[in-house]
């Protein structure tokens, strides 16, 4: 595929996935406020992330094999539609109970862009032109860590906090518009016509009992949920414990992704050169140093935010080089059902994230040292699965796939 394709594709792709994100991201700054204005403590407030991150992995179980039955477009239309209605309920919102339920409505709609982009990818290439493509996905896909939470705290400062809900549902219309002229049906009919709901429960049965395929999502969903845990708690450590204001707090945010977008880019020449199995050992080992040495620094005492922002810019670049890569790799062997096993690769991804929030928040207090403490135990966490799982023993061939 030409380069101006390859970007094409992506951008579109990349910003169907990010809508999802961007509703999380855009509102980080306004969580402090959310609690004030809804009479909720940190923990309640946290549950509204947390609601969203578990229908956002639990609705992906259904958009994967629904795409291999039907074809890729039809679902993400249905998801963004979904979303948009979720998020207007959530602009109107009186009280945090509702909030979190429609959050919840909100997150099985982005499931649709969380799962169906990656199934696309997969339709059209495998190896490094697939983390290729990937990376300039996460490339698009990344811009939303660092222009949401900016976005975010200008929309707050003049509307509240319920004009961020209004502005990621007219981003999801503009998503509809974008999947309706620039994206092809990947999916052929004649693949649509091998596969079931049936055919997908049993290909759930499979990619469950393939130990390399479930090795690499998990390596992913540990790095993944390091992320989630500060995205749940950074804005009270950032706003609250250290005093930033919810500008400053987005352009500290936005550092992280910076690292992560720039990172990534680096993922399809890096496995050109040294392999990608040894890439994502070495960045996930990196990265649980880093973060082991941030714990360290918090458990003896220390208290700074430079050093909080620097260790963790640093460690999200591995991430950046982690996240595609183990993705491209876990859907490698697994093409004629590429759409069930994205799925259920992004449901346990966004699983363990929620998981990782919840139990964090059991212990958040407005503090760093819970916040960095989850994230270091989701960091080594990977670290530890990617040398089990890529340590050296060859992968074995995959089984037959059932798809009927």
């Amino acid at each position: 595929m030409p380069i101006h394709r390859h970007f094409s594709l992506a951008l579109v792709l990349g910003l169907l996935s990010a809508i999802g994100p961007f509703a999380i991201d855009m509102y980080l700054p306004a969580l402090p406020d959310i609690g004030r204005s809804l009479r909720a403590d940190v923990g309640t407030v946290q549950l509204s992330l947390t609601a969203f991150f578990i229908s956002l992995g639990l609705g992906q179980l259904l958009y994967g094999p629904v795409s291999d039955m039907v074809g890729r477009k039809p679902p993400l239309y249905f998801g963004l539609g979904l979303f948009t209605l979720a998020s207007v309920g959530c602009a109107l919102a009186t009280d945090i109970q509702m909030l979190i339920a429609l959050r919840f409505l909100q997150g099985l709609g982005a499931a649709a862009g969380g799962v169906i982009p990656r199934a696309i990818v997969r339709d059209l290439h495998t190896g490094t032109e697939a983390a290729r493509l990937m990376s300039l996905l996460m490339l698009v896909f990344s811009v939303s860590p660092i222009l949401a939470p900016l976005t975010g705290s200008v929309v707050i400062a003049i509307t509240g906090w319920r004009g961020v809900f209004w502005v990621v549902a007219l981003a999801a219309v503009a998503g509809m518009l974008m999947l309706r002229g620039a994206v092809a049906e990947t999916r052929s009919e004649g693949l649509r016509m091998g596969s079931s709901l049936g055919g997908a429960l049993r290909s759930y049965g499979l990619l469950l009992r393939d130990a390399h395929y479930l090795g690499l999502v998990f390596i992913g969903a540990a790095t993944m949920s390091g992320f989630f845990v500060y995205l749940a708690g950074s804005a009270f450590v950032m706003i609250n414990h250290y005093g930033l204001t919810p500008t400053q707090y987005s352009l500290a945010f936005s550092l992280n992704s910076v690292a992560f977008i720039g990172a990534a880019q680096f993922t399809s020449p890096l496995g050109r050169r040294i392999g990608l199995p040894r890439l994502v050992k070495f960045a996930t080992t990196a990265s649980g140093l880093l973060m082991a040495t941030l714990l360290s620094f918090y458990l003896l005492g220390g208290d700074r935010l430079v050093v909080l922002i620097v260790l963790f810019f640093v460690s999200s670049a591995f991430m950046g080089l982690v996240v595609p890569t183990t993705s491209v790799l876990a859907l490698d062997a697994h093409g004629a059902i590429a759409g069930t096993a994205s799925a259920l690769m992004g449901t346990l991804q966004m699983l363990c994230g929620a998981v990782a929030m919840g139990v964090v928040g059991l212990f958040a207090n407005g503090e760093p040292l819970p916040m960095v403490a989850g994230m270091a135990t989701c960091a080594l966490t990977s670290m530890t699965l990617a040398w089990i799982t890529l340590g050296g023993q060859p992968r074995p061939g995959p089984a037959p796939e059932v798809v009927r």
